[in-house]
C-alpha cells in the first residue's frame, strides 16, 4: 500500500484541491463540488494516465481552462447569485463540451459512462410508463409514488389525475376513456371514508400502539384494498438516479416505443440530461448515428417477432390461470451450488468438484449447505454468490397492483405482457362480504368493458385504462441467492398482502422441488397479518421518539 505523502503540492495547489478532494494528501479520498462531466472525464483520463487523480485534475483540468473551461463551469456560486451561476455553468459546459467528449471516447469504452450520473425527475406520468421506465434496471436507481401511503383521490382543476393519451384523446374513445377513468376514481374515493370505518371496527387500537402508528397503519391498509381501482393511466412521480451509460440506454428505448408518452418522456429526459451530462446522452439523440443503427435494430427485432408470433400463437393454448408456477430449474442444482461453495476456499476446478460433490453423501452435501447458512441471523445477511448457481423460472399471472412492487427488482431476468383484462381481477378479503363489493366489482366490470372496445383498434392505448385490480401475466428467471433476497424481503409483515402471497408462493416451490434449498429461505414469512404495517410504524414512532 502506498504512504499518504506519495505526491507533493505546492501550497496554492494544496488551496486548490481542498475544494475538490476530502483529502489531499491522503491516497483515499472522495471527489467534491465538481459536475458530472468533470468527474467522468476525469476517470476516464486516470484509466490510461500513470499520474495520481489529484495531479491529474491540477494538470489537464484546472490549468487546461481555454479548452476544459474548467473556471466557467466549476466557478464559485454566490449565495445571491445562485440562479445566473447555474446557466453560466450549462452554458460553459456546452461550450466545452468537444474537449469531454474527445476525452470520453478516447480513453475509455461504453464503461466509462458508469463514471457520471445525474438525478432525475419524472413528474405526472402515468403509472404505466413508470413501469417501462423502471424496465432499464442495471445503473438506475429509482424511485415511485407510493399507492400505499399517498392518497389518489385529488383533483387539479375539476380533473382527476391520469393521462389524456394524445390518440385516445382524438379517437372515438375519447369519452369511453374519459368516463371510465372519472369512474374509477370516484369509485375509488367514495369507498375510502366506508372502507376506514370498517378497518377501525375490524382492527381497534389497543391502549399500547402509538395513534400515529396506528393512524399511517390503518391508512395503508385502506389503500392497499382500494388501489386495485386506479386505471394504468394514473399519474405519478418518479425519483431516478442513474449513471451515464443507464441514461443513454433509457432514452434510446424509450425513442424507440409506440406510445406517445414515452416518446416524450424519452425527449424531455434527454434534453434535461444534456444540460448536466451532455457528453455522456449525446449518443442517445434522435439525429445521432449510434441512436439510428439502435432504432433499425430494435425495430427489425419487433417487426420479425410480431410476424412470427402470428403465425405460431393461434395454434399454442392460452391458460388464463392466476397464480404462481415453477416451470423449469437445474436438477443438478444442489450439486453446483455445493461446488461453488467449495470453490474459493480450495485449490480444486470448478468441473472437479462438481464431480467430487456428485458423489458425496447426502449428510456431507448437507453440511457444506448449512455451512453457508447457519450463521445467517437475519435476511439482511446475504448468502455467498455461489448460490447464483442455482436458477429458477416462474411464470405469474396476478394483479397489475403486485407486479408493480415485485417489478423492482433488479437483480433477476422479467419480462410482461400487455395489460389486459383477459386474466380476472383481485377482490382483497377485506371488501368482501361488505355492502361495497358489489360496487368494487362493479366498477372494475364496467372497465373492462371500455377495455374490449378500446383493444379491439387500440390495443396498447387500451392499457390505460386497465384498474390494477386486474391481472397480469409475466415471468422472473431468477437465481437462488437473487431468489432469497425477494422472497425474505416480500413475504415481510409490513407487505402487501397480494404481492406476499407471490413470494411465499416461489419459497414454497422451490422448497418442495428441491427440499436441501428450504434451508436458504429461513427469514420467509408464511403467516398472515392483517394490519401488517402496525408493527413497522409503531417501531418508526419508537425510534423517532428516542431521538428527541
Amino acid at each position: 500500500m502506498l504512504t499518504d505523502d506519495y505526491e507533493e503540492f505546492t501550497e496554492s495547489q494544496l488551496k486548490i484541491l481542498k475544494r475538490y478532494v476530502t483529502h489531499s494528501s491522503s491516497h483515499i479520498f472522495v471527489l467534491r463540488n465538481l459536475p458530472e462531466v468533470i468527474k467522468g472525464a476525469l476517470f476516464s483520463r486516470y484509466s490510461r494516465s500513470n499520474l495520481g487523480l489529484r495531479t491529474l485534475l491540477l494538470k489537464e483540468f484546472v490549468t487546461n481552462n481555454d479548452e476544459a473551461a474548467f473556471e466557467s463551469i466549476v466557478g464559485k456560486v454566490a449565495a445571491d447569485d445562485e440562479e445566473r451561476q447555474a446557466y453560466e455553468q450549462m452554458d460553459a459546459i456546452k461550450k466545452a463540451q468537444s474537449f469531454y467528449d474527445r476525452i470520453l471516447d478516447g480513453y475509455g469504452d461504453d464503461s466509462i459512462g458508469e463514471l457520471g450520473g445525474a438525478h432525475l425527475a419524472i413528474e405526472n406520468i402515468s403509472m404505466l410508463a413508470a413501469k417501462i421506465v423502471e424496465d432499464s434496471r442495471i445503473g438506475g436507481s429509482p424511485l415511485e409514488k407510493s399507492t400505499r401511503y399517498i392518497y389518489f383521490d385529488q383533483k387539479v382543476k375539476g380533473e382527476y389525475l391520469f393521462y389524456r393519451e394524445p390518440i385516445l384523446m382524438t379517437s372515438a374513445y375519447r369519452d369511453k376513456y374519459v368516463e371510465s377513468c372519472n369512474m374509477l376514481f370516484d369509485t375509488y374515493s367514495r369507498l375510502i371514508p366506508p372502507m376506514t370505518a370498517i378497518m377501525e371496527q375490524r382492527f381497534p387500537k389497543d391502549s399500547l400502539t402509538s395513534k400515529a402508528a396506528y393512524t399511517a397503519a390503518l391508512r395503508a391498509k385502506v389503500l392497499d384494498c382500494l388501489r386495485g381501482l386506479l386505471p394504468a393511466g394514473t399519474l405519478t412521480n418518479m425519483g431516478m438516479y442513474g449513471n451515464g451509460r443507464f441514461f443513454e440506454s433509457l432514452i434510446h428505448k424509450l425513442h424507440c416505443q409506440n406510445l406517445a408518452e414515452l416518446q416524450e418522456i424519452g425527449k424531455r429526459s434527454h434534453e434535461e440530461l444534456s444540460k448536466v451530462i451532455p457528453s455522456f446522452v449525446r449518443r442517445s439523440d434522435t439525429a445521432h448515428r449510434t441512436h439510428h443503427s439502435y432504432a433499425e435494430f430494435y425495430e427489425a427485432i419487433q417487426t420479425e417477432l410480431k410476424l412470427i408470433a402470428e403465425q405460431h400463437i393461434p395454434n399454442c393454448e392460452r391458460s388464463l390461470k392466476s397464480g404462481v408456477k415453477l416451470i423449469a430449474s437445474n436438477p443438478h442444482a444442489v450439486v453446483n451450488v455445493a461446488a461453488a461453495l467449495l470453490f474459493s476456499v480450495s485449490d480444486r476446478g470448478l468441473l472437479e468438484l462438481r464431480q467430487h460433490c456428485e458423489n458425496l453423501s447426502d449428510e456431507e452435501i448437507a453440511r457444506i449447505l448449512d455451512a453457508a447458512c447457519n450463521a445467517r441471523e437475519n435476511r439482511r445477511h446475504k448468502s455467498p454468490r455461489a448460490l447464483e448457481h442455482a436458477e429458477f423460472t416462474f411464470e405469474i399471472v396476478s394483479d397489475f397492483g403486485a407486479y408493480r412492487d415485485l417489478h423492482r427488482h433488479r437483480m433477476l431476468t422479467q419480462e410482461r405482457q400487455f395489460l389486459c383484462c383477459d386474466y380476472g381481477f383481485y377482490i382483497p378479503p377485506e371488501i368482501q362480504d361488505t355492502p361495497y363489493e358489489e360496487e368494487y366489482r362493479h366498477a372494475l366490470e364496467q372497465a373492462k368493458e371500455a377495455y374490449d372496445l378500446i383493444a379491439a383498434e387500440l390495443p396498447e392505448e387500451a392499457q390505460y385504462v386497465v384498474p390494477m385490480a386486474y391481472n397480469i401475466r409475466w415471468y422472473f428467471h431468477v437465481n437462488l441467492r437473487a431468489l432469497q433476497w425477494l422472497c425474505e424481503l416480500r413475504s415481510s409483515p409490513a407487505g402487501h398482502p397480494t404481492y406476499r402471497s407471490v413470494a411465499q408462493a416461489m419459497a414454497r416451490q422451490v422448497c418442495d422441488q428441491i427440499p436441501p434449498f428450504e434451508r436458504f429461505f429461513k427469514f420467509v414469512d408464511y403467516e398472515g397479518h392483517e394490519l401488517g404495517r402496525l408493527g413497522q410504524e409503531q417501531r418508526k414512532i419508537e425510534k423517532q421518539q428516542s431521538l428527541i
